[in-house]
């Protein structure tokens, strides 16, 4: 019998649900793994967007992150809104701490709803501190061009030379999410010192696309004990999340963007 693997998911909740903290434990649950958490900031939220943040102490994030490291093994963390400043250093400094086999970073900084997630002092240090810890980072446009301070990439040349200069900040691995180009498909690039992958996909007509990024990410942090490499994973993750996507409409939650169907291959 395979072990079971044991995850971690650092991020802010979401009480409507679809992302955040609740999405990364339904992704989880979905692929299989064993969810554990590190809750980052208190979110009031819903699928029309973001009325108020309750932010945590950044001592507060340090100890339930001692809490579940000190005790719990983990196979791959996935790492999603951080909000301020000095949780991102608090977050930096467990990990090297405690040394996670995969850590997944959701540069998370606006919500879909256009809300901003993460202080504007806070950039830098998730550039500086915890870039390099990673595995593998998983920006769209506006995030990527915010860590570079640059404008936002238009077409999948933009893309994969701003991939190449998140690579050249120190982590492991990059997918450049395409989602914000305009039409038909949604191209993502992988970044790796071994090259460059384009992964297509049809964009799936849906306004219930609340979480996407959560899901995402936390899929790649999921699957990646059980594949070879992060091609392999992200075509694995990238399978799930599109047919989350497809089966969206046959949830009914909120008035605003919904969110994607994480259980879709049992409801």
């Amino acid at each position: 019998m395979s072990r079971i693997r044991n995850l971690l998911t650092i991020a802010g909740t979401d009480p409507s649900g679809g992302a955040g903290i609740q999405a990364d434990i339904k992704t989880f649950s979905a692929l299989g793994a064993y969810g554990t958490t590190v809750i980052t900031a208190l979110v009031a939220q819903n699928t029309r967007g973001v009325q108020s943040i309750y932010p945590i102490t950044p001592e507060f994030v340090g100890e339930q992150l001692d809490s579940v490291l000190s005790d719990v093994r983990i196979d791959s963390a996935k790492i999603g809104m951080l909000g301020q400043g000095d949780i991102v250093r608090v977050v930096a400094e467990k990990l090297r701490q405690y040394p996670i086999p995969f850590v997944v970073l959701d540069t998370v900084m606006v919500a879909k709803s256009g809300d901003f997630l993460l202080a504007p002092d806070a950039v830098s240090a998730l550039r500086d501190e915890l870039l390099p810890l990673a595995s593998i980072i998983t920006p769209n446009l506006p995030e990527a061009a915010a860590l570079l301070n640059c404008p936002p990439a238009d077409d999948e040349s933009g893309m994969r030379e701003q991939g190449r200069a998140l690579l050249a900040l120190g982590c492991r691995a990059v997918v450049m999410k395409g989602g914000h180009l305009h039409g038909e498909s949604s191209p993502d690039w992988l970044i790796t010192a071994d090259g460059e992958l384009r992964f297509d996909a049809l964009r799936v007509n849906t306004r219930h696309t609340h979480g996407t990024g959560c899901t995402l990410s936390a899929a790649l942090a999921a699957l990646r004990p059980q594949y070879d490499d992060w091609e392999q994973t992200l075509r694995a993750a990238k399978a799930y999340l599109q047919q989350a996507l497809l089966h969206a409409d046959d949830l009914e939650v909120g008035q605003g963007i919904g969110p994607v169907h994480h259980f879709h291959q049992w409801w």
